[in-house]
């Protein structure tokens, strides 16, 4: 048997802090339009699609940063992509920066992504966990790197949902260099991982990780992970000099063998495909990845019952 589906990775090039909303869909419109004439039934859009990458600017009121937040979803300014999206059969992976409300009344912030379905309907959502950065300003650096400043951890976990005849999952950008992510996700069974990043080109933190090491550590954190759980992963970014600082491309789509089947070329728009036969994750998840057979959590309890490391006492 087969569960072929042709999956598109719609690359966006840099949003410039002066470009809105509007002309930022139109332009993830036109990669619609490309992944449908390419067989496309479902597209992924990078990490915070429809904006710059707001986190590197620091603001003492993060109540300046709002206007970066989407209070709905779908928002006027997003509909036509729902719409489009809708009337070509074509669900998505959408990242973007949520303004909630909860229970108490209180604003929270996340950096978010949702599963749409082929109809429209937002069958999944998501919330980044693992955020990078910090979360005061650091004048020692090029660039701030304030998620921590602007977004809470997410509060959903690692969620799957059955979808477009495949059980999906989603993470966001520094996700998917954690193994956790992936294996919480492989535990339900998983057969496709979505993820967007906005990952620069280059470490400002001194230490040798020049730019060809950081797309390996890309590549890498991605095919591990898609290998050791045995699932299909489509990992997109937002690229290019974006504000005058640079964002690495390498958008892919990896098999569960861990191979990367589709490549971006550059770090502008560019749409990537590839056909995925979801039925391709049974070998693993039954021969060395079958966790029921193999797995020892009687063992990894370290894992959850801390943070940090514990080396051994010296002498």
């Amino acid at each position: 048997m087969a569960r072929p589906i042709t999956i598109g990775g719609a690359q966006l090039g840099p949003i410039q802090k002066s470009e809105d909303r509007q002309s930022v869909v139109a332009r993830m419109i036109a990669l619609l339009e490309k992944a449908h004439a390419r067989g496309c039934t479902l597209a992924v859009f990078p990490e915070l699609a429809l904006t710059t990458f707001f986190p590197r600017w620091y603001a003492e009121d993060i109540g300046e940063m709002d206007i970066y937040f989407e209070k709905e979803m779908p928002s006027a300014a997003t509909q036509p992509l729902f719409d489009r999206a809708r009337a070509l059969g074509i669900g998505f992976y959408l990242g973007y920066a949520e303004l909630a409300t909860d229970a108490r009344g209180e604003t929270r912030r996340y950096n978010t992504a949702i599963l749409v379905d082929r109809t429209g309907a937002i069958v999944g959502k998501y919330r980044k966990v693992h955020l990078p950065g910090h979360t005061d300003y650091n004048a020692a650096l090029t660039r701030q790197h304030l998620e921590k400043r602007y977004f809470e951890p997410g509060d959903l976990g690692f969620p799957v949902w059955r979808s477009m005849d495949g059980v999906m999952g989603m993470c966001i950008c520094n996700d998917r260099r954690w193994p956790e992510t992936w294996r919480v996700m492989g535990m339900q069974g998983v057969e496709l991982v979505m993820l967007g990043y906005n990952t620069p080109t280059g470490n400002q933190h001194g230490g040798l990780e020049p730019p060809h090491q950081r797309m390996f550590h890309n590549h890498l954190s991605i095919q591990a992970g898609a290998y050791q759980n045995a699932t299909w992963a489509v990992a997109v970014a937002k690229a290019g000099v974006e504000d005058g600082h640079e964002l690495m491309g390498g958008s892919c789509i990896v098999s569960p063998q861990g191979e990367i089947v589709a490549l971006a070329s550059s770090q502008d728009d560019e749409l990537i495909a590839a056909e995925c036969d979801l039925d391709l994750c049974t070998f693993g998840k039954s021969t060395i990845f079958n966790f029921a057979a193999h797995r020892r959590p009687e063992h990894y309890g370290i894992i959850t019952g801390q943070t940090g490391a514990t080396p051994p006492a010296e002498g």
